[in-house]
């Protein structure tokens, strides 16, 4: 019985000693996912902080998303076709960012060109109504993004390579609303387009976990 027990122990001993292995693997990710984080938000900065304000763009360093705030320049009211001016800035943006985003590829999962608006439609439409008429506009605006983006002459055949198999065009509608500090919603801020970098990290953290 004694011998027993000390066979339990010693699995005992062994898986905990396995789980604080596997504790300091996804600790170390964690880490390392932070620090990714940090040096893809500051490598954007360098590279664009003198176009922010002359694009009227901001870049969150929680999300990494490379947002474009003024919706005059972007779409027309209803419409998903580019403005000109906006594609003068994509062909700014587009190869300056991969090159950025190059040095981090091996850490990118995806990159998400994302599309918002405000909840409004026209002046009789229903709510719900109003919401997938513009999950519709915001996924057609999305996709002539990149639609365009994989289409610059400046792109190498690599680069096209990389749109294909790491980007993707989401409408999100009225999901992810920007308020007033009264509550009430901005719709002049809520319609925007951005460009969110999503890491590997989680995917790293399952594969620790599925094989505990």
């Amino acid at each position: 019985m004694a011998g027993l027990m000390m066979v339990f122990l010693f699995i005992a001993i062994a898986f905990m000693r396995h789980v604080s292995i596997e504790r300091d693997k996804i600790k170390d990710v964690a880490v390392a996912y932070q620090e990714n984080q940090v040096a893809i938000y500051e490598a954007l900065t360098k590279e664009f902080e003198t176009d922010l304000g002359r694009w009227k763009a901001s870049i969150d360093q929680e999300t990494l998303a490379f947002q474009f705030n003024s919706p005059e320049v972007l779409f027309s009211t209803g419409e998903s076709s580019l403005k000109p001016e906006f594609e003068s800035i994509l062909s700014e943006f587009i190869p300056r960012y991969l090159l950025v985003l190059n040095a981090y590829k091996d850490s990118i999962d995806e990159v998400r060109i994302e599309g918002h608006t405000s909840s409004e439609w026209a002046a009789d439409t229903k709510p719900n109504d109003a919401y997938f008429l513009n999950m519709n506009l915001s996924q057609d605006r999305t996709q002539s993004v990149l639609k365009y983006a994989y289409f610059l002459d400046a792109l190498s055949e690599e680069q096209q390579a990389w749109i294909k198999s790491s980007f993707a065009a989401v409408g999100l509608a009225s999901s992810h609303l920007k308020f007033n500090f009264d509550g009430t919603e901005n719709k002049e801020k809520s319609r925007r387009v951005s460009f969110r970098v999503i890491t590997n990290a989680d995917i790293q953290i399952r594969k620790i976990i599925e094989g505990l």
